[in-house]
C-alpha cells in the first residue's frame, strides 16, 4: 500500500481536463494514493466566460471542487497538472498561480516532488508537448523530479504517442478525439509508483 499524498491539480475551461483529472484519481486512488484533485482559479471575467455556454456550464459545475492552495502544494509528495495549452503554454490561470510559490521555492518546500503533466488542445499540432515542457520548465526550478510517462505502457503508442504527458484533441463536437482513458491511468500509477520509490528512498 503506497503511502504517497497525490495532488491532481487542474485548469479546465470547458471539462476535458477536469475529466482527465478524474480519471488519474481513479488510478492514483487504485494504486493506495491518497489524492486531492484541486482546481486552478478561473481569473477570466464572466463576460469572457459568458461567451462560450461550455465554458460558463464548466466553471459552474466544478464550484464545489476545492481551490488549490500553497499548502497543498506542501501536503503533496507528488502532482499531476493536467492543463489545457494556448498558444504552445500553458494558460495564464495556471501561471498566474505557479507565480505565487516563490516563497515556498526559496525555502526549499517543492524540492523533490515528483511531477507528471497532461494537456489538450482543439487540434492534433495545437502545442500539446510545447504546453507540458513549457510547465516542466517551472518545475525544473522547483527541485521537482519529472515522472514522464515516455513509452513504457502501450497506451502511448494507441493515444497519440506523446511521451511527455498525455495529451489529446479535442474535435469541434467538444468531444476527444483520441481514446486517452488508459494512457492518463498508466501516467497516474507510474507517478505514483516513482513517487513512493523516492519518498520512502529518501526518509
Amino acid at each position: 500500500m503506497s503511502d504517497v499524498k497525490l495532488a491532481i491539480i487542474f485548469y479546465s475551461s470547458t471539462g476535458t481536463n477536469y475529466q482527465l483529472a478524474k480519471w488519474a484519481e481513479d488510478a492514483a486512488k487504485q494504486s493506495g494514493a491518497e489524492v486531492k484533485v484541486l482546481r486552478v482559479p478561473e481569473t477570466a471575467p464572466d463576460s469572457a466566460i459568458d461567451t462560450n455556454p461550455a465554458w460558463r456550464k464548466h466553471v459552474d459545475s466544478v464550484k464545489n471542487v476545492p481551490e488549490v492552495s500553497l499548502d497543498d502544494l506542501v501536503w503533496a509528495d507528488a502532482f499531476i497538472f493536467s492543463i489545457p495549452t494556448r498558444y504552445g503554454n500553458v494558460p495564464s490561470q495556471f501561471k498566474q498561480f505557479i507565480d505565487t510559490t516563490g516563497g515556498l521555492w526559496f525555502e526549499g518546500k517543492l524540492a523533490n516532488k515528483v511531477v507528471s503533466a497532461m494537456t489538450s488542445a482543439a487540434n492534433a499540432h495545437g502545442g500539446q508537448e510545447q504546453t507540458i515542457l513549457q510547465l516542466y520548465t517551472s518545475m525544473y526550478h522547483w527541485g521537482a523530479i519529472i515522472a514522464a510517462p515516455g513509452y513504457t505502457d502501450q497506451s502511448a503508442f494507441t493515444s497519440g504517442g506523446n511521451p511527455y504527458g498525455t495529451s489529446v484533441t479535442i474535435g469541434q463536437d467538444g468531444k476527444m478525439v483520441e481514446d486517452v482513458e488508459q494512457a492518463v491511468k498508466h501516467q497516474a500509477t507510474r507517478t505514483v509508483t516513482i513517487a513512493d520509490a523516492i519518498k520512502n528512498g529518501l526518509s
